[in-house]
C-alpha cells in the first residue's frame, strides 16, 4: 500500500471524522504526555530538511554554516534510492548548551538495504546531540566522470521525549472506517511526506534556498533490483497471533516457534516511544519462515550518548527510516545500546521471523541486529555485546541454527563485500551464522573494532563456556600441583564467557556434582573425606552445552606433623649485651603429607619455611624465657613444642684469677670493667651449671692469643687480634646436650709483640 495514499487518507479521515481516536492520528502525544486513559502515548518526532547546493560540474555539494531549530540526528538524503555517493559525506553541529561547533564527522554514504518502499537514497543517520546549528559538505570520489546524486538535502529530526505507549496506532483505525478512494484524495507536497505531524500550515524552518523539489511516491520509486530481490510474503493465516512485545497489525501468524536459548529482555516500541502511525504497513515475513543468520551492525553514530538517550536514538533511526527515507518501517530487527538494553526494532513481533530492511540481497534469510554507535576505532562495550550474543542466540536457537555454523544464503540481487568478494543474483554463499554487515554488503559495518569481535560474540553465543579454570582453593594448601586439606574447601573459578549466557555451575568431586550453583557464583565450598580426590568445576551454557575444567587434586587428611628435633637453645657468636645475649634456637619438624613452616610464637612472631631448621635471636639475660614454636602441615594440621632458658652472664671478677690481671674501665665493656692481662700463661677460671657457654672478650689490632680449656681439657687457641675495635663480643661458645657442672678457664698465650688480652667474663645458658 502506498504511503502517500495512507497519508491523505489519515489527512482526509482527521478532517471528517470525530473523536479522540481520530484526532491521535494527527497530533499523537509529545514529550510523553498521557492520553485519555491515563497511560503514556507516542512519541512524535519532528523533521526538517534543507537543500544542499551542488556546484556546476556536479562534484561537490554543501550547506553554508546556519541556525536551526533543535535537532538530535541528521542524515543526508538524495532523490533516486538507487544512487550511491563514493565520497566523502561530512557535518558538523553545534551543541545546544555549550554554543560550540563539533569536528566534522563523516556519515556512511549509504543506507540503502533493500527496503521496496525507498522513496529516497541516504546516508545512514547520525547521532549527534542535542544541536541548534549545522554545516554539510559532500565530495565525490574524485573520478572525472564521478558526480553527486540529485536532490541533496539535509535531514534533520528531532526524536521528542519521553517514551511508552499504551494506545493502537490511530491510522489503521481510521484507514478501516472510512477511507475515501484515490482519486479523492490530494496528493501530499513534499514537506507532509517528510514531516506529516506538522499542519499544512506550518512551514519548515528554511531559507530561500531551501526549497524543496516534490519526490516521486514510494509506488513510483523502487528499482528492478530492489523489486525482484525479496517478494513480499503472505504471512499464514490459519493460527493465531504469537505474543509480541509491538502493537502489530492484524495479520495473524503462526505461534512462535521455542528456542535453544532463552529469550533475552526486549523493550517494545511502545515503550521506546514508537509512533506506529508513520508506519500504517502490515509488516512482512521472511519466505520461508526461517532465520538462517543474523546480521550484525552499527548504527554509524556518536557514541556519546547516554544511555538514557538511547531511546530517542531509535526514534530518531525509524523517523529517518520512515519519514526521510521513505522505508515503511525501521530497517533492523534489533537495536542495543552501549549499556546492553535492547530495543524491538520492525514490528511483527521479535519472536517471529520479521523481515527487515538491513542487509541488501540478503533480508529473507536473516535477521539485524544494530548496535548504536560507531564501532571502527574501539570495540562495543561489554553489555552490548552480551546482548547481541543472547539476541543471536535466541533467535537463530528458534530455528535450529547454532551460531557458530555456517549458513548458505541465496542472494537476492548481485553483490560486492567490503572485501571485494562479487556474486550474481542467485547465487548460494556460505556465511557465518552471525557474521557482520560488510560480509555481504561494501560497506565497513559494523565497523572494524566491532568485527574483530564477532567471533567472541559466536563463541558467546553458542557455547560452550570458554576459559573455565579453577583458580585456587581456599581452606587448602598448594604443595607442589596438589592442594591439602583437613576436610572443608571452597573452590574458587573463573570463566571469560560472561555470567548471563551460563545456566549453572557444577562443583564435581571424583567426577560427581556435589554441589550446583548460580551462573553468577564464582564459587562454592564443600566438605572432603579422608583421602586423595580430583576436584573439577562444570560450566553449563545457556545452549546446554558442558564445560569441564582441569581437575585439581586435594588430599583431605588430619595427621599432625611432629617435631622430631625438639625445640632447643644454644648460646652463639656476637656482640653481647645484657638485653641481648646471641643464641640460636634449633629444632626439626617433619609431616608424613606436606610441612608447611614452622611458626615460633613467643617470645615474638616468625614464621620459617619447612625446610629450615634454625633461627639466630637474641634473649635478655638473667630472665627465664620460653621459646614456643607450632609446626603446620598444608592441609592445616598442627603440633607444639617449645623450649625455655635463661641466659647468665658471669663478669670477670666471678673467675679465679692466678697471674697479673689489672682492671680497664670503659662503658664499653660488660658491667663497665674488663681484667686485661699481657703475662704468659695467666689465667681465668669460670664454674657453672649450664648447657652452653660462650667467652665474651675485647679485640684490637693488638689483641693476643688465649688457651681455652673445658673441663680440664685444652678445647682451642683462639687468637683475638682484629683490624677493628669490637667491645663484648662472644667469640668462642660451647654446647653439651644436657645441662652440668662444668668449668671454663682461659690462658695467655704470651703473644709476641702484641700479648695483651682483655675479657668481660663468661656466658653461660641455665
Amino acid at each position: 500500500m502506498e504511503r502517500r495514499r495512507i497519508w491523505g487518507a489519515a489527512a482526509t479521515a482527521v478532517a471528517v471524522l470525530a473523536g479522540v481516536l481520530a484526532s491521535q492520528a494527527i497530533t499523537g502525544h509529545t514529550d510523553g504526555h498521557s492520553s485519555a486513559d491515563g497511560k503514556p502515548g507516542p512519541v512524535k518526532s519532528e523533521a526538517r530538511t534543507a537543500q544542499l547546493q551542488t556546484s556546476g560540474d556536479g562534484s561537490s555539494a554543501v550547506l553554508g554554516q546556519r541556525d536551526t531549530k533543535p535537532f538530535s540526528m541528521l542524515g543526508v538524503t538524495w532523490t533516486d534510492p538507487a544512487a550511491k555517493v563514493t565520497g566523502a559525506i561530512e557535518a558538523r553541529t553545534r551543541d545546544v548548551q555549550s554554543g560550540e561547533w563539533s569536528k566534522w564527522l563523516r556519515l556512511d554514504g549509504d543506507s540503502g538495504q533493500g527496503e521496496r518502499a525507498a522513496v529516497r537514497g541516504g546516508t545512514e543517520p547520525a547521532w549527534v546531540g542535542p544541536s541548534d546549528g549545522v554545516e554539510v559538505r559532500v565530495h565525490s570520489g574524485g573520478q572525472s566522470s564521478s558526480t553527486l546524486p540529485a536532490g541533496l538535502r539535509l535531514d534533520m529530526i528531532d526524536p521528542g521525549t519521553g517514551g511508552g505507549a499504551a494506545i493502537g496506532p490511530a491510522a489503521y483505525a481510521i484507514e478501516e472506517s472510512a477511507e475515501p478512494s484515490s482519486s479523492s484524495v490530494p496528493e501530499p507536497t513534499e514537506l507532509e511526506t517528510t514531516a506529516p505531524e506538522q499542519p499544512a500550515t506550518t512551514a519548515p524552518e528554511l531559507t530561500p534556498t531551501e526549497e524543496l523539489p516534490t519526490e516521486p511516491s514510494a509506488s513510483e520509486s523502487p528499482t528492478a533490483t530492489e523489486t525482484s530481490q525479496e517478494p513480499s510474503p503472505t504471512p499464514p493465516t490459519t493460527a493465531a497471533p504469537s505474543p509480541s512485545t509491538s502493537s502489530a497489525p492484524t495479520a495473524t501468524v503462526p505461534p512462535a516457534p521455542s528456542s535453544t536459548a532463552p529469550r533475552p529482555p526486549v523493550v517494545s516500541r511502545a515503550d521506546w516511544g514508537a509512533d506506529e502511525s508513520i508506519s500504517p504497513e502490515e509488516p512482512g515475513y521472511l519466505p520461508g519462515g526461517k532465520i538462517k543468520a543474523v546480521v550484525v551492525h552499527h548504527t554509524a553514530e556518536s557514541n556519546s550518548y547516554s544511555c538514557e538517550q538511547a531511546p530517542a536514538l531509535v526514534r530518531g533511526i525509524y523517523a529517518y527510516h520512515v519519514k526521510q527515507l521513505g522505508w515503511k518501517d525501521l530497517g533492523y530487527n534489533f537495536l542495543v545500546d552501549k549499556c546492553g538494553t535492547v530495543y524491538e526494532g520492525r514490528k511483527g513481533g521479535v519472536d517471529q521471523p520479521v523481515q527487515g530492511a538491513h542487509a541488501y540481497g540478503f533480508n529473507a534469510e536473516t535477521t539485524g541486529i544494530s548496535v548504536l554507535g560507531t564501532y571502527t576505532d574501539v570495540a562495543p562495550s561489554q553489555a552490548a555485546m552480551m546482548s547481541v550474543a543472547k539476541v543471536a542466540a535466541w533467535k537463530l536457537g528458534q530455528y535450529g541454527v547454532d551460531p557458530a555454523s555456517t549458513a548458505t544464503l541465496t542472494a537476492g540481487d548481485s553483490g560486492r563485500s567490503y572485501s571485494g568478494k562479487t556474486w550474481s543474483k542467485g547465487a548460494h554463499l556460505a556465511f557465518p551464522a552471525i557474521h557482520g554487515h560488510r560480509d555481504g554488503y561494501n560497506t565497513q559495518c559494523p565497523g572494524n573494532a566491532f568485527y574483530g569481535q564477532l567471533g567472541t560474540i559466536r563463541s558467546w553465543a553458542a557455547g560452550p563456556v570458554t576459559g573455565l579454570a579453577i583458580k585456587s582453593v581456599t581452606g587448602a594448601g598448594l604443595s607442589g600441583t596438589t592442594y591439602y586439606t583437613k576436610a572443608d574447601v571452597t573452590v574458587n573459578w573463573s570463566a571469560t564467557t560472561p555470567a548471563s549466557l551460563i545456566k549453572q555451575y557444577e562443583l564435581l568431586v571424583d567426577g560427581k556434582p556435589v554441589v550446583t550453583t548460580a551462573a553468577t557464583a564464582t564459587s562454592a565450598k564443600t566438605t572432603l573425606t579422608i583421602g586423595r580426590h580430583t576436584v573439577a568445576v562444570r560450566a553449563t551454557h545457556q545452549s546446554g552445552k558442558q564445560t569441564t575444567s582441569a581437575a585439581a587434586t586435594v588430599v583431605a587428611e588430619t595427621s599432625a606433623p611432629s617435631f622430631t628435633t625438639k625445640p632447643s637453645l644454644a648460646l652463639r657468636a656476637g656482640t653481647v649485651d645484657t638485653s641481648a645475649v646471641p643464641v640460636t634456637l634449633s629444632w626439626k619438624a617433619t609431616d608424613g603429607a606436606a610441612l608447611k613452616e614452622t611458626r615460633l610464637t613467643t617470645p615474638l612472631a616468625k614464621a620459617y619455611g619447612p625446610t629450615l631448621t634454625s633461627a639466630s635471636h637474641t634473649a635478655k639475660s638473667a630472665t627465664t624465657t620460653a621459646w614456643n614454636m607450632t609446626a603446620y602441615d598444608v592441609a592445616g594440621n598442627t603440633a607444639a613444642a617449645s623450649a625455655a632458658g635463661t641466659p647468665v652472664i658471669l663478669q670477670e671478677t666471678a673467675a679465679v684469677k692466678s697471674g697479673t690481671w689489672s682492671t680497664k674501665s670503659s662503658t664499653s665493656y660488660l658491667g663497665g670493667k674488663s681484667f686485661s692481662s699481657s703475662t704468659t700463661n695467666a689465667s681465668l677460671t669460670w664454674t657453672f651449671t649450664g648447657r652452653s657457654a660462650a667467652w665474651v672478650v675485647s679485640r684490637a689490632s693488638t689483641s693476643g692469643q688465649a688457651h681455652v680449656y673445658v673441663d680440664g681439657v685444652k678445647a682451642a687457641t683462639l687468637d683475638l687480634k682484629s683490624a677493628t675495635t669490637k667491645f663484648r663480643d662472644a667469640i668462642w661458645t660451647k654446647t653439651w646436650a644436657t645441662s652440668a657442672k662444668h668449668t671454663v678457664k682461659i690462658v695467655i698465650v704470651g703473644t709476641a709483640g702484641r700479648p695483651a688480652v682483655t675479657t668481660d667474663g663468661i656466658v653461660y645458658l641455665k
